[in-house]
């Protein structure tokens, strides 16, 4: 993708979810995730927006709401929503756990793992080394943007250094 247009990303099959969630908070939840499928031109956005809602319940009964007025979980539900209304093959999350309540943190990793189970490919960048190497099949450990270490999620949860390091055992 290096070089191309951002329009041309997307319709190479990569969305990225901002971190920060970056919701059009003047917006309604609906009008949120209809401008995830800007770039499309077919005739079934109407039901992927329900499809969106199947997922995420909430954001049906707040769909008139300006997203600015939802709880920062509801944002980031919001967030990925948009992304998937692109019908994305890889979905980039950047910090989709930043600042969510713990409640909300286990709601969004969920919402991660079905993401991949549906056959969408997820590049997650999290500092909640506990959740991303919960979710992961595969992890990278990243220290001033050099990665340090690289494997299977499992046996990075199990290796005494990130055990000390990043997870304070």
């Amino acid at each position: 993708v290096d070089g191309l247009a951002a329009d041309a990303v997307l319709r190479a099959g990569v969305v990225h979810v901002p971190e920060g969630r970056r919701v059009f908070s003047d917006l309604t939840v609906e009008e949120n995730l209809l401008i995830g499928a800007f770039s499309r031109r077919d005739s079934e956005i109407r039901q992927d927006v329900e499809r969106i809602y199947d997922y995420f319940p909430v954001l049906k009964e707040r769909r008139g709401q300006f997203a600015g007025s939802l709880s920062g979980g509801e944002q980031q539900m919001l967030a990925i929503g948009r992304g998937l209304m692109g019908r994305p093959k890889l979905m980039m999350l950047d910090e989709p756990l930043l600042g969510l309540a713990p409640v909300m943190v286990e709601k969004v990793a969920e919402i991660i793992q079905s993401l991949n189970r549906m056959g969408i490919s997820v590049l997650l960048a999290e500092q909640n080394i506990n959740v991303a190497l919960g979710v992961a099949h595969r992890g990278y450990v990243v220290e001033t943007g050099r990665i340090t270490m690289e494997g299977e999620a499992g046996a990075l949860a199990a290796n005494p250094q990130v055990r000390q390091a990043y997870l304070g055992i």
